[in-house]
Order: C-alpha cells, then sequence, then structure tokens
C-alpha cells in the first residue's frame, strides 16, 4: 500500500484539544440557565460512539432534569455533592447494562447470537465485562458533554444500592456515576492540579 492509498486522519485543532483536553475542567457549580434536551440528546449521539468489549455498549443513561427527579436522588448523595446537583440544569446519572448481551446480535451481527448464548448464564463475567466497558465509556460520553458546549461535573460519591432502587428496581441496570451537567457558574473551578510526570507515566519499549 502506497502513502497514497492510506486513508489520512484529521487532526483535532488547538481550539479543539483545549476544549477537550488541556484546558477543560471539573464544573463545581452552574449557571441559571437551561440545558435543553437537544442538547443532552447530542451528547448521547456522540458518545455511543465509544469503544467497548465487542462492541457491546452496555453503558446507559438517566437524564435527570426536573426538580422532583433531582430530589429524589440528592438523598442518595453525599452531603457535599447535594447543593451542586440540585443547582445543575441537568444531571446524567451514568449506569451500566448488566444484560447487555441481549443486544448481541444487534450490535455484534457477525457471532451476536453466540456471543449471547455464551454469556447467558455468566453473570459475573458480564457484572465484569460491563463495569469495565462502561468506564470507557463513561470517558467519551465526559468529552461528549465539553463537545456539546456545557461544562461536566462528574461525582462518585453516591450510595449506588440507594440509587439502583430508587431509579432502577426491577431492571439490569447498575450505576456507576452521577454527573452534573451545565453551564459554567460562579467560581466553577478548583485549582488545577498536578498532572503525572511523563517521565512517571510513559515508557518505550
Amino acid at each position: 500500500m502506497t502513502d497514497r492509498e492510506l486513508q489520512a486522519l484529521d487532526v483535532l485543532d488547538d481550539v479543539g484539544q483545549k476544549l477537550l483536553f488541556t484546558e477543560a475542567r471539573t464544573a463545581n457549580t452552574f449557571a441559571a440557565k437551561a440545558v435543553y434536551d437537544h442538547e443532552l440528546a447530542m451528547i448521547w449521539e456522540l458518545a455511543r460512539w465509544s469503544p467497548s468489549a465487542a462492541n457491546s455498549q452496555p453503558l446507559r443513561a438517566l437524564f435527570v432534569r426536573t426538580r422532583e427527579g433531582k430530589e429524589r436522588l440528592v438523598r442518595h448523595l453525599d452531603e457535599g455533592n447535594r447543593a451542586k446537583t440540585l443547582s445543575a440544569p441537568a444531571v446524567a446519572v451514568l449506569a451500566y447494562d448488566v444484560d447487555f448481551h441481549e443486544q448481541m446480535p444487534s450490535v455484534f451481527p457477525a457471532r451476536g447470537d453466540v456471543l449471547r448464548a455464551a454469556f447467558a448464564h455468566q453473570a459475573e463475567t458480564r457484572q465484569n465485562l460491563a463495569a469495565y466497558s462502561s468506564a470507557l465509556q463513561t470517558g467519551v460520553f465526559l468529552l461528549a458533554v465539553r463537545a456539546a458546549g456545557l461544562a461536566a461535573g462528574p461525582m462518585a460519591g453516591f450510595d449506588k444500592a440507594g440509587v439502583d432502587e430508587e431509579f432502577f428496581a426491577d431492571t439490569s441496570w447498575r450505576s456507576h456515576l452521577v454527573v452534573n451537567i451545565g453551564h459554567p457558574g460562579t467560581d466553577p473551578w478548583f485549582p488545577r492540579l498536578p498532572r503525572v510526570p511523563i517521565e512517571d507515566a510513559v515508557a518505550w519499549a
């Protein structure tokens, strides 16, 4: 194959790199500005293209927008997370579906029936794979929030069993992260914390 035949991939420009990576921050306060349904739909449309093992796509999202819904949610959050969640225009409860294997014939047509049958009686394997793949997808979800021109405030401080009982009872969804979504408010950012030096994090072979 010649260089001319190779497919050239686009490179994200400086603006995009800053938006998604180098200048992106976790928001802790949010402006009183609405987040609309089409913006949340855009976030999911981008996030759903993320990688996952065997294209299993176990990530699921519950978008909480009403005051009633937020009040149901915040009673399961750690105390320090409640006020900012109530103030956020939208909140995503990210979960994974432990019965993701039921979708395999659709998302992996070449081997979907075989994979669905193989996973059917392997609950622990499905749990582990769903947790791993949804973590990959969650990273992309946060990038999708930024790509939609919004700020994300991810939080792991909550009672997962309580949230599951509150919102996902009698389903195969299991919560794993809460993400506040909106436009940055007053003093939204904590001071930027250091990154691990490249020489301590990268090896070459």
